[in-house]
């Protein structure tokens, strides 16, 4: 179901005239790794010191509702470059044996990835960062420029990274390097149209070794803020254990140095007279708990996996000074598969042939004017399913359970589980139809770990 929508909401902001788009519109990709929006004061919390970020949102558009389709690293990055959804594409978990060595391979071949199809429209595309979707030492995708870290986390001194095809060993705070070479690639690409994909591992763990003046930004922080909930009986860690101080202004620390690697970037495009010609993007591949739901880590803080908002809501901000709105916030639903389609249209560049692909545009909602945006977004991780509406969430177990429905108006902390009560039977069975429909649209067989034979029509009832 479609509903028309204003799509974004000013809040007080510059309202920008939509200019005349241009094929040498240049995008800087800024994803950060296991990221909540409760870490960012541009999300409205008082504790994390992330100015750089800040300065970002008061100057784009700010999404106040944007999901990741999956709570963990490789298939939500492959959703992000893709268009397509893990049950398209085929990862369906964080990637563990095949980043380097005898079983390394690149996990999305016969996927064509938004580098790949920017590089074909005269764009030269640089990866820094974060891969972690098979064979780190590339370069795929089209990709150029590739500094790379060889797995998908890594301790944050002194790294072992990738760098022309060899693995080399960096000196200091890998958010730092990774910085270093995104600068480096934006200087030497000045004069062309780029596509500069900047992935930090921050703030995933390890949660030590960040730069002191960092972590003191936190020495009398008391975060209030974090729920100091008993650990979840799902829960796969020792969440009190975990939810102390130390660990806290780690993780806070991590946030502030991707900051810090922003604001870099941000003054490096003003030096080289950029800033108007390039879109710069922040997003988070998934988000993250850290006691949120008594839980401590994303989708695979539980067994079962969860769909909880704090592990699949994530931050998104695009900002273009002259182009785009200044200092608003949109309210669509938007998920990560999603991106392609928004970006190739803001780029004023037709969409991908084919592929099925789930998404759709949302640049006119970035741009101020009113669409028609889709009432639901959808996710999976494994055999576990989500349909997210405004106002109801329903996710749905394959291998029987446990099925949860959450009242998202009445209980927008997900915690009162409505599945198993008969007066609410009929709004489950409506979102379960819809999200058995969409699989049945758009997984595909040998993809879908569910498969075809389980969503025959009888299991609809």
């Amino acid at each position: 179901m479609l509903q028309a929508l204003l799509a974004v909401v000013i809040c007080g902001g510059l309202q920008a005239a939509p200019a005349e788009v241009s094929p040498r519109t240049n995008v800087v990709f800024i994803m950060t790794d296991d990221q909540g929006i409760w870490s960012l004061g541009c999300y409205g919390h008082a504790e994390p010191h992330t100015p750089g970020v800040d300065r970002l949102a008061a100057e784009g558009v700010r999404f106040t509702q944007a999901f990741a389709t999956t709570p963990v690293c490789s298939p939500s990055r492959a959703t992000f470059f893709t268009g397509r959804i893990p049950s398209q594409h085929g990862i369906h978990d964080w990637i563990k044996h095949e980043n380097m060595g005898e079983r390394a391979r690149y996990c999305l071949v016969g996927e064509t990835l938004i580098s790949e199809v920017l590089a074909e429209h005269g764009y030269t595309c640089g990866m820094v960062g974060k891969w972690h979707l098979g064979d780190s030492l590339g370069p795929h995708a089209a990709y150029s420029y590739w500094f790379a870290m060889l797995q998908g986390s890594g301790p944050y001194q002194n790294s072992d990274m990738i760098w022309n095809g060899q693995v080399i060993k960096t000196t200091g705070y890998a958010t730092d390097r990774i910085t270093d070479h995104a600068v480096e690639f934006l200087e030497l690409n000045r004069d062309k149209p780029f596509f500069l994909n900047v992935s930090y591992g921050a703030p995933h763990s390890p949660w030590r070794d960040h730069p002191q003046e960092l972590v003191d930004l936190y020495k009398d922080c008391k975060f209030d803020s974090i729920p100091k909930l008993p650990t979840h009986p799902w829960s796969a860690f020792d969440v009190e254990r975990l939810r102390n101080h130390e660990i806290l202004s780690q993780y806070f620390a991590a946030c502030s140095g991707v900051s810090r690697g922003v604001e870099r970037i941000m003054a490096t495009l003003d030096t080289l007279r950029l800033t108007e010609k390039t879109l710069v993007i922040y997003t988070s591949d998934q988000g993250f708990c850290v006691g949120h739901h008594g839980l401590w880590s994303k989708g695979n803080a539980s067994n079962p996996r969860n769909m909880y908002d704090t592990s699949l809501r994530i931050p998104l901000i695009w900002r273009q000074p002259g182009r785009l709105p200044q200092g608003t916030s949109s309210e669509v639903l938007f998920s990560a598969y999603d991106f392609v389609p928004t970006l190739l249209a803001y780029l004023g560049l037709p969409p991908s042939p084919g592929r099925n692909l789930p998404g759709q545009s949302f640049a006119k909602a970035l741009e101020g004017q009113a669409q028609k945006t889709p009432d639901a977004v959808f996710g999976e991780y494994g055999r576990t399913r989500m349909i997210r509406t405004r106002n109801l969430k329903y996710v749905h177990r394959a291998d029987g359970g446990p099925h949860e429905l959450y009242d998202l108006e009445k209980d927008p902390g997900e915690t009162d589980n409505l599945a198993d009560r008969p007066e609410h039977r009929s709004r489950l069975i409506a979102l379960r139809s819809r999200l058995f429909d969409w699989f049945e649209r758009y997984g595909e067989a040998g993809r879908d770990p569910v498969g075809q034979e389980y969503l025959r029509p009888a299991d609809k009832e």
